[in-house]
């Protein structure tokens, strides 16, 4: 059976709806559809089987809210009832959620298409580390899926004998739904928990919470959230806010209304969301975040006190907001005990926080795109004896709060809530000492914006950071763009010294957790990152373009990285970028 999966270490995804089209709201899938389903769960019950050494492996399994999750979840459910697992189903779940609970089993199937439109699904698979599957896993999973796909006839027999089983046994599933769920939450409260305060500790635990109620009484805070129907909607975020006396408002709790991404053009009903709250008078709302629909990642809008009015910050500055936070948290919390502070992140991640980093004393590493690959560089540098507090990717605003392998919004909210909340001898306060800001003991979030090294940095949902090539040959197409920029180069030389201070350049790749500095041959990067940096006469870095293709979507993505306030550099560049592309293409 031909399939249109594509089927990256990030999730499995394709357009699930029966028409094919990727903005339909239908709950149904074709028959092909609920094969791969079957298939999925067969293959991963097998792969799970293996690693954990367990004859029936306890599997949670969890969907996002789209349309098409239920019709996808049966037929898994299904697979798995006949193949023996201990199954502990939990209908609708976020991503952080799940992962959590699966810490206490054997493995999970998350069934969702994160941020993309919604008439797509996807799956995600993993153990019990709190993560998906790395890349090495995932692709043992992909060849006994791809295996059984090539063979018609047991690819039938397999798809007839899953969707026979017994439906006593299956109704036995769905009727632990709610115990399921309540279970899998409390795991995901408690490891929250854990995670925002930097303890395992109750008592820890208890100690960094009682600062946040007391600040919170003290100055009232609200956050708002647009849930966009969301699988947030069903997960501990009210209860949690109102149990650490921050107040909570909420809009768009149980529908998708509009686009998925929460990127800007989707920020906006948050953001009028605030603006009507405190025109009402309800000046605690200073802080919103949208989740995606799986509700790993939620970008941040605030309330500017100079402007008076709701600012949707852009990815970049949410992530370098987190590690900032996170950074200064960790030394603040270790009170002067010797470690050695380390941030991992994707390539094209701006600049930023290395400037951020050098500041608090702290190493910055760098993986290929991919949340798999910034956890495992993570793990890695830990395994070297270094403190990794906070990782993620910049360039989507993803971050991932040590012990967590998964993005969250709630760790997002929590990190600017220590900024904010932490004031006496606080957070901000060692930043500035830290960086050479001026402190003021009234601060807002605006001022600490203020206090972040300026960058232009390309969006991740611009239409111009994504280009459609005809080169499906990432390595081969690599070697044309650098034969393309040698030549331009040459050419260019002396007009970029004259108009940016650009004097040489540097090649980066990223494959995996491995970057490579001072490449000769772009082409090494092969399906990974590559980045030409950009330096001054003193070889520090003035910018960067970069490049990789999608591996959850048919499309290359591009991105341009200028320090300063420089919007015409950044076009300027990204511009030239493009039309190279386009000539090696």
């Amino acid at each position: 059976m031909k399939h249109d999966m594509i089927l990256s270490a990030s999730g499995w995804r394709k357009v699930f709806a029966a028409s094919g089209n990727e903005q339909d709201k239908t709950p149904e899938i074709t028959a092909e559809s609920r094969a791969i389903a079957v298939v999925s769960a067969y293959v991963f019950f097998d792969y799970l089987k293996e690693v954990s050494k367990q004859e029936s492996p306890v599997i949670a399994l969890g969907m996002d809210t789209r349309p098409t999750g239920s019709a996808i979840a049966d037929a898994m459910l299904r697979t798995l009832v006949k193949k023996g697992a201990i199954i502990q189903f939990l209908g609708i779940s976020s991503a952080p959620e799940i992962m959590a609970y699966a810490k206490k089993l054997d493995g999970f199937i998350y069934i969702s298409a994160s941020h993309n439109p919604i008439g797509h699904n996807g799956i995600k698979f993993g153990t019990n580390d709190g993560g998906v599957l790395n890349a090495q896993e995932n692709a043992k999973v992909c060849e006994k899926f791809l295996e059984i796909l090539k063979d018609d006839d047991k690819l039938k027999a397999l798809v007839d004998d899953c969707l026979n089983c017994k439906s006593s046994e299956l109704e036995q599933v769905y009727q632990t739904r709610e115990s399921s769920k309540h279970n899998s939450l409390k795991a995901y409260e408690s490891f929250i928990k854990e995670t925002i305060s930097s303890s395992s500790e109750k008592e820890e635990q208890e100690k960094f919470f009682n600062m946040i109620k007391a600040a919170g009484e003290e100055k009232p805070i609200g956050v708002v959230c647009d849930f966009n129907g969301s699988s947030r909607n069903f997960c501990i975020d009210r209860n949690f806010f109102a149990e650490n006396k921050i107040h909570f408002n909420s809009i768009n709790d149980s529908e998708i209304v509009h686009e998925i991404i929460p990127e800007s053009e989707n920020l906006v009903h948050v953001a009028k969301q605030m603006e009507w709250l405190q025109a009402q008078g309800y000046k605690e709302y200073i802080l919103g975040y949208m989740p995606d629909c799986d509700g790993d990642r939620g970008n941040i809008v605030y309330w500017d006190e100079k402007q008076k009015k709701a600012v949707i910050l852009k990815a970049q500055e949410v992530f370098s907001l987190s590690v900032l936070a996170e950074l200064s948290w960790s030394i603040w919390n270790n009170n002067g005990r010797d470690i050695k502070p380390a941030v991992a992140v994707n390539c094209p991640t701006s600049m930023r926080i290395e400037e951020i980093a050098k500041a608090l004393g702290a190493k910055v590493f760098r993986a290929e795109v991919g949340e798999a690959n910034v956890v495992n560089l993570a793990r890695e540098k830990r395994a070297e004896g270094y403190t990794v507090p906070i990782l993620g990717e910049g360039s989507n605003g993803g971050t991932i709060t040590y012990p967590s392998s998964v993005r969250d919004p709630l760790n997002t909210i929590f990190a600017l809530l220590k900024l904010l909340t932490i004031r006496e001898n606080g957070l901000f306060e060692l930043w500035c000492k830290k960086s050479g800001n001026v402190f003021k003991a009234d601060y807002s979030l605006t001022d600490i914006l203020e206090s972040l090294p300026l960058y232009t940095t390309t969006g991740v949902s611009e239409p111009r950071a994504v280009l459609k090539v005809k080169t499906t040959d990432h390595a081969k197409l690599k070697a044309a763009f650098q034969k393309v920029f040698e030549a331009e180069w040459k050419e260019k030389k002396a007009e970029l010294e004259k108009k940016y201070g650009i004097f040489s350049y540097e090649a980066v790749i990223t494959n995996g957790t491995k970057e490579s500095r001072n490449v000769s041959d772009f082409s090494l990067s092969k399906k990974g990152g590559l980045k030409v940096l950009f330096k001054d006469k003193d070889e520090n870095p003035l910018a960067f373009i970069w490049m990789r293709g999608s591996g959850t979507e048919p499309v290359f993505r591009i991105m341009c990285d200028v320090k300063g306030n420089k919007s015409e550099e950044e076009k300027a560049l990204l511009e030239w970028e493009t039309s190279m592309i386009r000539k090696a293409d």
